[in-house]
């Protein structure tokens, strides 16, 4: 079996929950990075309701309770992640407002325009940017804010090897003028947009990574599937060594407007 153009997509739920289950952080991020894109919400009182779409085991949720008035609602679809997340926050004493439940992004369990923001770091790649800023607006309150971190270019054009890996991996991949300009299509007020730092990558999840894999490692010994599954990993660092001056993934916090509005 070869692991040529092979993504995480091409393995098992339960093995990429497995092995993902072992890190704070699902994806790139840092509490820092976390905390400026939450500077730029106004408005948030003990009665907002959040939801974190995609939270995993809810590193940056955490950060965002700890720092945010309101009730925080995180769904992801693996329950093993939800599991995880709901100690997390008792281990914290956030579970009076912190709740982690199972789901899907196709199908979210909230009322419409019952939510005050809207926040999702590495996962709205799941529905697809465009797709997820049109069908999440609804569950919005009208002035409600959408916080997303999402992969972009960062050069209107790039190496073979990086540009090919990506439209494989996930072909909605675009510019940053391109994805500002759909955010403002889907019926908001773009208010900031910010790369995240190399160490959002290097520390804070390729490094993590390294135990991750020990760990997973040792515990499918012999297990081919899962051998490949840690040379993706390996592959993917490399990658992001060599180019990351032409992707990376970037901040969008975005403020609901009335769709006959102009700015």
């Amino acid at each position: 079996m070869s692991n040529d153009n092979k993504t995480i997509h091409d393995f098992e739920l339960k093995l990429i929950c497995d092995f993902f289950s072992n890190m704070e952080r699902q994806g790139p991020g840092s509490p820092e990075v976390t905390l400026k894109a939450l500077s730029f919400i106004d408005h948030l009182t003990e009665k907002s309701v959040i939801a974190d779409l995609g939270c995993g085991t809810g590193g940056q949720t955490m950060v965002l309770a700890q720092h945010a008035p309101g009730q925080i609602t995180g769904l992801d679809l693996f329950p093993d992640f939800i599991d995880i997340f709901n100690r997390n926050a008792k281990k914290l004493g956030l579970q009076d407002r912190v709740k982690g439940i199972a789901g899907s992004m196709d199908n979210l369990p909230f009322e419409k325009e019952s939510l005050d923001l809207i926040w999702s770091e590495g996962a709205i790649y799941n529905i697809g940017f465009e797709r997820g800023l049109k069908e999440w607006r609804e569950y919005l309150k009208p002035g409600g804010y959408i916080a997303v971190t999402e992969s972009s270019w960062f050069t209107d054009e790039r190496p073979s090897e990086i540009h090919h890996f990506w439209v494989d991996a996930y072909p909605e991949i675009d510019t940053l003028p391109n994805q500002v300009a759909k955010i403002y299509k889907a019926g908001y007020l773009p208010i900031a947009t910010f790369i995240l730092p190399e160490n959002c990558w290097t520390e804070h999840y390729f490094a993590p990574k390294v135990k991750a894999q020990e760990i997973f490692r040792n515990k499918y010994a012999g297990n081919k599937i899962a051998e490949e599954f840690i040379l993706l990993q390996s592959d993917e660092a490399e990658l992001y060594r060599k180019y990351k001056a032409f992707y990376g993934y970037t901040f969008f916090i975005a403020k609901k407007v009335d769709k006959t509005c102009t700015i």
